[in-house]
């Protein structure tokens, strides 16, 4: 089976993996045909494993006992991240926005996250709950660390279960 592995705050918090180091990390386990996709920490993945859930706990296995971190990632198959990005509700070719998708592991997250809805300007940022335990934000260009949702979501509380992409890398992802 095929999965998509999200790592969550790699290149970007701290934590600085080469993309070809994590291939070399996860090539001798169960894992084959592994690929990454640009350098924040998307990998795909083929395995005999069908539970995304076990996935998940080897992978962040390999990737603490490797890198020496405490490892977090997403895991979904790929049809359900095809799902997710066709089910995206904004215009992704708006080019004064950035078309993000909020991940999380619990569903507990992006549930809390969206009930700031209500809060934003739309005129800034939208966000709404999608299936698959998934976000889907939208918010102008500039503004995406200063903004409601931005500002939310980097909170210590939500580090171990979300990560945000934006819609034109998982279409990379996927592609």
């Amino acid at each position: 089976m095929r999965f998509v592995v999200l790592l969550r705050g790699v290149n970007v918090g701290g934590i600085n993996i080469k993309m070809a180091d994590l291939r070399a990390a996860l090539a001798p386990s169960e894992f084959r045909g592994v690929r990454t996709v640009l350098a924040s920490g998307n990998v795909v993945v083929d395995t005999d494993e069908s539970d995304p859930g076990v996935v998940k706990a080897k992978i962040e296995r390999v990737l603490s006992d490797t890198f020496g971190y405490t490892a977090w990632v997403i895991v979904l198959d790929v049809p359900t991240l095809e799902s997710v990005v066709a089910d995206f509700p904004y215009d992704a070719a708006d080019a004064a926005r950035h078309p993000y998708v909020v991940f999380s592991s619990d569903g507990v997250s992006t549930t809390e996250l969206s009930e700031l809805a209500d809060t934003l300007d739309p005129g800034v940022e939208q966000c709404v709950l999608g299936e698959h335990h998934v976000l889907y934000w939208q918010v102008i260009k500039g503004n995406t660390l200063d903004s409601v949702i931005g500002k939310a979501s980097a909170r210590a509380r939500y580090k171990s279960t979300t990560t945000t992409r934006n819609l034109r890398t998982l279409q990379k992802i996927l592609a």
